[in-house]
């Protein structure tokens, strides 16, 4: 699957720098996430140059979920059991960053 299409570098582009706004303003754009383990990537900024990410991490669902970076290049290039990768939710509908703060996983 190919995790980012031209409409969502579009969205990344409109959102753009998100370091001043409040969570309750920051869309997350997208959602990856494991189908065959545990991992789900909330991005809410990406830089075109870097391939690097910011959003919401959460691997394990605990105390160890985190706002921080990410990278493209490790998304794609991870492969779980039986080589399945990482993944985009293509049906994630309109949600914001402060509900994964918050403790929402949708």
């Amino acid at each position: 699957m190919k995790l980012l299409t031209k409409e969502i570098l579009n969205a990344f582009e409109k959102q753009g720098d998100t370091s001043q706004m409040k969570a309750e303003d920051i869309k997350i754009v997208a959602k990856f996430f494991n189908p065959a383990g545990a991992g789900t990537w909330y991005a809410t900024e990406f830089d075109v140059k870097t391939g690097i990410f910011f959003g919401f991490v959460s691997i394990f669902n605990d105390f160890c979920d985190e706002l921080g970076s990410f990278s493209l290049e490790e998304l794609e290039d991870y492969k779980g059991p039986l080589g399945i990768g990482i993944e985009r939710d293509r049906y994630f509908g309109k949600h914001y960053l402060i509900e994964v703060l918050e403790g929402e996983r949708p």
